[in-house]
């Protein structure tokens, strides 16, 4: 009797020690120093290994597993544990998501972020848009902005005609309406269409141009205050494999998720989208600022899309128009205004 006791115990042990050991294989679908695998996934892996004791670990992939528009399927499915993904690049699969990118929403990705994962807590969530995965944090990027090889953008004229390659989402919406014609592609295609010319330019946040390496492509940039667009990314994890961590390391894990994610991406984008800013400007290139008129003119174009979410928003059981208020009423309480 004794000895089966001890048995059936050594059996436990042996259970829990290799149940307790996890290892996130962890995907990325941008460059290994963009902000979104330098900045904000391995920085939080690391947190992780520290809060767990060791117990869980993160394994960066040499490659992504899939392409990019497939993230979201391949962590559901085990062929990566870990990853982040954009919501507009499965163009009409999340709803509630186009409110993070919606035009002028302001000036960091800081406070959009944090407004953005707090609102998404409070009302998004109960939608279950993610389900499948188990959602760690939303996010946005940096304001977007304007970028071309052909011209100055300085009002709706200017954009007529240029074929901009977007990411799909709202972006591909508001790009519809100010008169350009948006080609949806992931952003690690950016620089093989604008330097073939199948694009003429491409919305992006600041950021981009140096992480993409733009730079030598691009010709005139006109930055929109508060942001022409912005972009929700979701970070998540395969359900499977948080089903094998402890729920004392769940715990831990999640303090590092959430709203403290939303500051960490928001925080590392800033600091991206400076030195992005930086390297235009140290390379020459003419950058205006929109205008109160032309920021005017984008807003009128843009009016609808609004009105078109709530309806979409309404369908999912969330009312659209207090959500978004909401939404801007927190961005401005972070940005302190």
């Amino acid at each position: 009797m004794k000895s089966n006791r001890w048995t059936v115990f050594a059996a436990l042990l042996v259970s829990t020690s290799a149940a307790a050991q996890v290892t996130l294989n962890a995907n990325s679908w941008v460059p290994p120093s963009h902000a979104l695998t330098a900045g904000m996934m391995m920085p939080w892996c690391a947190d992780v290994e520290k809060a767990t004791a060791g117990r869980v670990k993160c394994n960066l992939l040499p490659k992504a597993v899939v392409a990019t528009p497939q993230t979201f399927d391949a962590v559901r499915d085990g062929l990566a544990d870990l990853s982040f993904t954009v919501h507009g690049y499965t163009p009409g699969r999340f709803v509630l998501t186009d409110m993070a990118e919606f035009p002028f929403l302001g000036d960091t990705a800081e406070a959009t972020s944090v407004a953005y994962q707090r609102i998404y807590a409070r009302t998004l969530a109960k939608a279950d848009e993610h389900k499948g995965v188990v959602t760690l944090a939303v996010f946005t990027h940096g304001p977007g902005q304007m970028y071309n090889t052909k011209r100055q953008i300085g009002s709706l004229k200017d954009l007529q005609g240029l074929k901009i390659r977007v990411g799909g989402g709202m972006v591909n919406e508001i790009t519809k309406a100010i008169g350009a014609s948006p080609l949806l592609k992931p952003a690690n295609e950016s620089y093989e269409i604008l330097s073939s010319g199948v694009a003429d330019g491409v919305f992006f946040p600041k950021e981009s141009p140096l992480s993409f390496k733009l730079i030598p492509l691009i010709k005139h940039v006109t930055y929109v205050p508060g942001g022409l667009y912005n972009v929700s990314f979701l970070f998540m994890m395969n359900s499977a494999k948080w089903s094998q961590i402890s729920k004392a390391d769940q715990a831990a894990i999640m303090k590092l998720s959430g709203e403290a994610y939303a500051h960490r991406a928001g925080k590392a984008w800033d600091a991206a989208d400076a030195k992005g800013e930086a390297a235009v400007r140290e390379a020459n290139i003419p950058i205006l600022l929109a205008s109160p008129a032309f920021v005017a003119e984008i807003e009128a174009k843009t009016a609808g899309l609004e009105k078109a979410w709530f309806a979409k928003a309404h369908a999912k059981g969330v009312d659209g128009a207090a959500t978004l208020k909401a939404f801007r009423a927190e961005i401005a309480k972070l940005s302190g205004k």
